[in-house]
């Protein structure tokens, strides 16, 4: 009996996570897609999948992979080649050879200069590390780059972000049990669901997906929960979607302040889609939270809203600060990087097939309304303003450079 392997099994049995069929479709243009290894500190997924890779390649596209890119997320180099990926055994070549380089994290600093003229870069920008170097970097090689957090539907929503911010939540509350405990400096409770034991306090700091996803969480585990936000709509759009087994309160500095001194557990996941996150805990209420409680803020990435956090790692992800355990990883769902690479995928690839189907990125701009949104370089151009004023940089609107064919 013939062995299949998962992309074969999917294409058979229908179990496929995207609507494009399988045979080729007659894409105006071939497109020579390069997928990297990660480079950046413990990251671990990848943007797309062998089932992702066999998609393109019915498309008539050539992809691309550096040897080793999907190990980390269980997805080794024999089952992209079975999808028809071409195995590169160094990055140096695969960035030649590539006409778009799609990431997960932002390319390094070593990575910078094996980027091409003219070529397309598609990853998160990670606006909390971001530099003026890279961006006139890209400016310079005339390069698009279009950024994870900038890519937003018609409907406004941001589909990329609202599907590792999912992640990111449910991910937060497992963290913060896991540093509850003894062995890791907790204050060894357990966050409820014990007859006869009150539960642990979590304070969700922000009322986006990163905290419907964590109260989600943390309400199955048994934890009495606190949101804050300074936006009604949110706060009373997460009170009905839970039934109201949530506490919520304006995101002042009195409300913030009580809530910490009796908090088991914070969880920062204020933020605003494109921007840096607001601090909104200062080192003086630090202070004053109890000795062995945990802080997650799992919006470092985009700066973090505690003062007291500073990225951290994987390898290394926790630091004691007056007494209290932070966890500020910048990555968090590349802990699941299985689960992350295939969600990535099932929102990436659509977007590869419509860039070929119009015929190339330049026609895509036009007609693709959120990859429209997501360029933040193009044409030697900055094209985002919230970048040009925490870079004091001048930038061009991108509808303003497509309407004129710049």
């Amino acid at each position: 009996m013939e062995i299949m392997n998962p992309y074969q099994v999917a294409h058979q049995f229908g179990l496929k996570t995207l609507e494009k069929p399988e045979e080729h479709t007659g894409s105006r243009v071939s497109m020579k897609i390069g997928l990297p290894r990660e480079r950046s500190k413990d990251e671990r997924r990848l943007a797309v999948t062998p089932g992702g890779v066999a998609d393109l390649k019915a498309n008539g596209h050539d992809v691309y992979l550096e040897a080793g890119a999907g190990e980390d997320a269980r997805f080794p180099d024999h089952e992209f080649s079975d999808a028809g990926a071409n195995i590169i055994w160094s990055a140096e070549e695969l960035y030649k050879r590539s006409e778009i380089i799609l990431k997960v994290a932002p390319p390094d600093e070593s990575e910078h200069e094996l980027l091409q003229p003219d070529q397309v870069i598609i990853s998160a920008l990670h606006l909390g590390n971001t530099t003026e170097k890279y961006l006139k970097e890209l400016m310079r090689k005339n390069i698009t780059g279009i950024g994870f957090e900038f890519i937003k539907s018609p409907d406004n929503s941001f589909p990329i972000v609202r599907m590792m911010h999912e992640i990111t939540g449910s991910m937060s509350i497992q963290i913060a049990a896991h540093y509850l405990e003894n062995n890791q400096n907790g204050q060894g409770i357990m966050f409820g669901g014990i007859s006869g034991v009150p539960p642990a306090t979590v304070v969700i700091l922000g009322a986006g997906i990163i905290a419907e996803y964590a109260a989600r969480t943390a309400l199955g585990y048994g934890a009495q929960i606190f949101v804050m936000d300074n936006d009604l709509a949110l706060l009373r759009h997460l009170e009905n979607s839970l039934d109201r087994r949530i506490i919520t309160a304006m995101a002042t500095h009195q409300y913030i302040s009580s809530a910490l001194k009796v908090a088991d557990v914070v969880i920062g996941a204020a933020m605003v889609e494109g921007h840096r996150a607001p601090c909104l805990v200062t080192r003086t209420m630090v202070e004053t939270m109890k000795e062995g409680s945990v802080v997650v803020d799992a919006v470092i990435d985009q700066g973090g809203c505690i003062e007291t956090s500073h990225p951290t790692t994987h390898s290394d992800p926790i630091f004691i600060e007056n007494g209290v355990v932070h966890y500020c990883v910048p990555n968090i769902p590349a802990n699941a990087a299985r689960t992350a690479t295939t969600a990535l995928n099932n929102l990436l690839v659509p977007f590869l097939l419509d860039i070929g189907d119009a015929g190339g990125i330049r026609e895509a701009l036009w007609t693709n309304v959120s990859l429209r949104n997501g360029t933040y370089v193009y044409k030697n151009q900055l094209t985002k303003k919230s970048l040009a004023q925490f870079f004091n940089m001048s930038y061009r609107d991108i509808e303003m450079l497509i309407a004129s064919q710049i």
